[in-house]
């Protein structure tokens, strides 16, 4: 049977970055060696953190005087690299979900942090709009998608002061103006490749403002200097990383996906709103394109939510169980999605309301 992976991450990969990457843990590029045995100060892998610099800042159309760096870990590392690096005096935080919160809460250790917008007084179910951004913050810090409640901005928010993005889970999905941004992390194990990598966008004139001494592996400069290589990067998942880059960019990069990932989100939307048996739970216009968070309709919400998730799971669905914080179920629809898979979730719920309604 066919499975669709709808897993909110680590996540669906694009197969050809898949098979690529089970070929170079037999043998990278012929040399007779594994890409997991490989030097990272080899001239093979070299070439691969290179490469994918260079399609990173390719495919994002990143700036001069910006640097893109690939760092071991998780996303949750720059909660604290961020106000270490750049809060001197006071940064804005705008709170719209549980990382949103994870990060303004760590950047409290380092000075002070206003909470700038929320949107929590309505369980995350919207991005706030319209609120005053004061000047005198240091840096401004957003959550681009909010992969447990759904949410997600659809444009570049414009900041009188340096602002700062998480991009976990939509980067490379929809086109950013990185001109407008002082720095830009991620964990890659959404839309770039397996957990174990992040990455970073930093421009390079807002570091070494604080008067803090900060140690040697969390200062972003010391990456800089050192090509992403101060400590042994994680190789395997840069070289997949670069798979999947190859990949966007063979299929038409950026514009291409987002094109696809509209389409996506639009099928399974639809479904949602048409369907009796089911309602989504974000506001209408800041529904996210990576993950449709949906419930019981609320003259069915006594089914039990694992009747559905059984009906789904087998069909081949994966990864289709909301996140305790929301209930009921969530569909990732990250760029490896294809759009066949959206249809047979969609399939699967029309099949149920013929059970069910």
């Amino acid at each position: 049977m066919k499975k669709h992976n709808f897993s909110a991450g680590p996540s669906i990969l694009p197969r050809p970055a898949i098979e690529s990457a089970a070929q170079a843990v037999l043998d990278l590029n012929g040399i007779g060696l594994s890409v997991l045995e490989i030097s990272h100060r080899s001239k093979d892998f070299e070439a691969v953190l290179d490469e994918a610099v260079a399609l990173f800042r390719e495919l994002l159309g990143i700036p001069q005087g910006y640097s893109v760096l690939f760092l071991g870990g998780g996303a949750s590392m720059q909660f604290c690299m961020v106000p270490f690096n750049l809060l001197e005096t006071k940064a804005g935080y705008v709170n719209t979900g549980v990382w949103a919160r994870k990060a303004l809460k760590e950047a409290k250790l380092f000075g002070e942090v206003e909470t700038v917008a929320s949107s929590e007084d309505r369980n995350f179910s919207y991005i706030p709009k319209g609120f005053a951004i004061p000047t005198d913050l240091d840096y401004l810090h957003i959550t681009t998608n909010n992969t447990i409640f759904g949410t997600e901005y659809r444009g570049d928010l414009d900041s009188p002061v340096t602002l700062v993005a998480d991009m976990s889970s939509d980067i490379l999905s929809r086109p950013v103006d990185v001109s407008k941004y002082g720095l830009i992390y991620g964990g890659a194990q959404k839309n770039l490749g397996p957990a174990g990598v992040t990455f970073v966008i930093v421009r390079n004139d807002i570091l070494g403002k604080v008067s803090r001494a900060i140690p040697t592996m969390l200062d972003y400069r010391t990456h800089i200097e050192g090509g992403s290589m101060f400590n042994t990067p994680p190789v395997f998942p840069i070289y997949v990383l670069r798979e999947t880059l190859r990949w966007l960019k063979s299929i038409g990069g950026v514009p291409a996906i987002q094109k696809l990932n509209e389409e996506k989100a639009a099928l399974l939307y639809n479904e949602i709103d048409r369907n009796p048996l089911f309602q989504g739970t974000a506001a209408v216009e800041d529904r996210s394109l990576m993950n449709v968070s949906f419930v019981y309709s609320e003259e069915h919400k006594e089914l039990d939510p694992n009747a559905f998730l059984d009906f789904a799971k087998e069909r081949g669905m994966v990864g289709v169980k909301g996140h305790r914080l929301v209930g009921g179920f969530r569909a990732s629809l990250y760029n490896a999605m294809p759009k066949e898979s959206v249809q047979a979730l969609v399939d699967a719920m029309q099949e149920f309301e013929k059970l069910y309604y």
